[in-house]
């Protein structure tokens, strides 16, 4: 629904129409922002403290910036909204998060103001620093470009590689750390004290209130002086912080820490800088939810509450007359536990996604015994199997899309050395509102090519459980269950366990003319495709493949041996994916049938609801039904007993 801006807020369709306003009027207009963010995503949903916390951040840099000819870059993109509400979309922002609406990260397609695609973490710096080369390059010598990026994003390996190649660029660039101590959960980590450290230096935070203002005279001066001021200001510096400055000792010019509350001295901080060259970083002391109290007080809750009443801070949830199916990633969270009470051997570890993916559960329940080593998905896989080496059993929980930013070290370290670490991939499949950046696309395919590897997806909870229970035994080496985000199907969930032999499917009911053979949870869908069709008079056979690798082989002769019209459906890409294995199946066997692969298409799908993607990638219930019909089926005039 659309919301009414305020007075000055709705005079801005572009960065050009802020500048109209005096530095004096920037922080009503900081006020308006603040406050349409709070009143459209209280109605739509989406991610809210992240964009609370840079508001003020927001406007200095499109007052003072020249975008989009200035190159401004946000990591990960939670923190944007304030930015697309003022770069041409507020009337749409409504939509945003929404099925065929605007994306909730920046994305190139949709603005010039969006220079770089986001969605994962620790690029901006990489991305900005390309871009000030690519300029310099050019000639384009008075071109700004600014990196914002969180200090939880900081964590990341990818962001350290993108600072030390840029302090030997003599490259116009800016840095902006957002400092507010979180990203999704709380930040951990050395690097999160030493910023701690510097924040809570008062003899340093008196010095370096002018220093920015001082060192933008000296350089219009000439390049003898800037050089000597530089020399005097590191050498106060390291003193007041008894330390190297972790940033100065990569070669940046480091500012800071100042208020990034403070629109005033923000925007005249941000002016100063721009004169200064080469490369920057500018240290903002923020709060996460920054101008609604119960965001500020539990930043993790309100990272993305969904849809909440603005002036209590009731989050609003459907609320059910009988009692509902647990999300899969809290039967991962319980169960674990469950495992780890009966196998000292068993340890958790996540990067950065404790709620996210429920281990949050057993770092409360066994704090020794599970770790968020940050935004680091290489480390968290290294480390897992660093631990597999001396007889641990890691279950290292990482989301399946962000998976693939560990993927050489899944097969060097984990792989090849044929160590049992355990991968829970959370959110595969296609993931909802979040979009393609998100998506959890492409796992079945790039783990199932990978030697020594077992992949998995269970059908329902009971399933996930089982497979936890069988991943844990001893010498299953590298081990994957994968399973998407939302809601299982199962009440009554929390059964005993057993193990599941690998590599073995499981017939769900018998049937004529066509077999549908799944994997993992969308396997539910191909369920109430069968049930429907039912009525209908037409009984196809349902098979749960549960392994794509190794795949069942006993269960794929007989079915191919009995039918001749098969169905593959998978919540995942079609390239290479299950459907894939099973064309290789039957070409490697002198089969020959008509096998109809659906899937996630050769495409990126963007945001929406998941039975909205299923429905446009061609694989939910309804589709499924459709396909046995396109098959020319005969109707049964008997039932098969399932």
């Amino acid at each position: 629904m659309q919301v009414p801006a305020g007075d000055l807020l709705e005079k801005i369709e572009f960065p050009s129409d802020l500048k109209q306003f005096s530095e004096d009027e920037l922080e009503l207009v900081s006020q308006q922002l603040r406050q349409y963010i709070i009143d459209v995503v209280s109605v739509n949903g989406g991610h809210f403290a992240a964009s609370l916390g840079v508001v003020e951040l927001t406007v200095a840099l499109h007052y003072v910036l020249n975008t989009p000819y200035d190159q401004l870059v946000w990591d990960v993109g939670h923190q944007a909204y304030g930015h697309k509400i003022l770069t041409g979309r507020r009337e749409n922002f409504h939509t945003n998060r929404l099925y065929n609406g605007i994306s909730g990260f920046p994305k190139r397609g949709e603005s010039e103001y969006d220079t770089f695609g986001v969605g994962h973490s620790s690029t901006s710096i990489s991305a900005a620093l390309g871009m000030a080369v690519a300029s310099h390059y050019k000639g384009e010598t008075d071109r700004q470009h600014v990196a914002v990026i969180g200090d939880g994003a900081m964590t990341a390996g990818l962001a350290f590689e993108a600072l030390n190649h840029a302090g030997i660029e003599n490259s116009n660039l800016l840095v902006i750390l957002n400092d507010n101590n979180m990203s999704i959960d709380p930040n951990v980590g050395a690097l999160k004290e030493y910023l701690t450290d510097i924040t809570t230096s008062k003899p340093y935070n008196r010095f370096r209130d002018d220093i920015a203002h001082v060192l933008t005279k000296l350089s219009a001066v000439g390049p003898d002086a800037f050089k000597i001021a530089k020399k005097i200001e590191k050498s106060i510096k390291g003193t007041l912080l008894k330390r190297s400055n972790f940033f100065e000792a990569l070669k940046f010019r480091y500012f800071g820490p100042i208020d990034g509350h403070d629109v005033k001295h923000l925007t005249k901080v941000l002016k100063d800088l721009r004169n200064i060259p080469g490369p920057k970083l500018l240290h903002c002391v923020t709060v996460k939810g920054k101008g609604y109290a119960l965001a500020e007080k539990d930043q993790t809750k309100w990272h993305a509450p969904g849809l909440f009443d603005k002036i209590t801070g009731e989050i609003k949830k459907n609320k059910a007359d009988k009692p509902q199916p647990p999300k899969y990633q809290d039967v991962f969270g319980h169960t674990i536990i469950e495992l780890a009470e009966k196998n000292p051997k068993i340890m958790g570890i996540t990067p950065a996604m404790p709620s996210g993916c429920s281990l949050n559960l057993m770092m409360k329940a066994m704090p020794a015994r599970a770790f968020d080593v940050g935004i680091a998905e290489q480390h968290a896989v290294t480390f897992s199997a660093g631990m597999a080496t001396q007889g641990l059993v890691p279950f290292c929980n990482i989301y399946s899309s962000f998976m693939q930013r560990a993927y050489d070290q899944v097969i060097h370290d984990v792989a090849i050395q044929k160590l049992n670490v355990v991968f829970c991939l959370d959110r595969a499949g296609v993931a909802g509102a979040d979009g393609p950046t998100h998506h959890g696309a492409y796992d079945l395919a790039y783990m199932r090519c990978i030697p020594n590897m077992t992949v998995s997806a269970p059908m329902n909870e009971e399933e996930l459980r089982n497979l936890m229970f069988t991943a844990q035994q001893e010498n299953m080496g590298p081990f994957v269950i994968r399973y998407p985000r939302g809601n299982g199907v199962m009440v009554d969930w929390q059964r005993p366990m057993k193990a599941i032999i690998v590599g073995k499917g499981r017939m769900v009911c018998d049937g004529e003319d066509v077999a549908i053979l799944s994997i993992g949870a969308i396997g539910n869908e191909a369920t109430k495709a069968i049930a429907a069709l039912n009525t209908e008079g037409y009984y196809p056979a349902h098979y749960d493949m549960r392994f794509v690798k190794p795949l069942d082989e006993v269960l794929l002769h007989n079915v191919f041996q009995k039918f001749n019209k098969v169905i593959t459906v998978e919540d995942g890409c079609l390239e290479g994916g299950m459907g894939s294995a099973i064309l290789e199946f039957m070409a490697d066997n002198g089969y020959n049938a008509t096998v109809k692969r659906l899937g996630i298409p050769d495409a990126i799908i963007e945001h929406g609801e998941q039975p909205e993607l299923w429905a446009e990638c061609g694989y939910d219930a309804a589709a499924i039904a459709q396909q046995v019909k396109q098959l020319g089926l005969k109707k049964s005039a008997h039932t098969i007993a399932s």
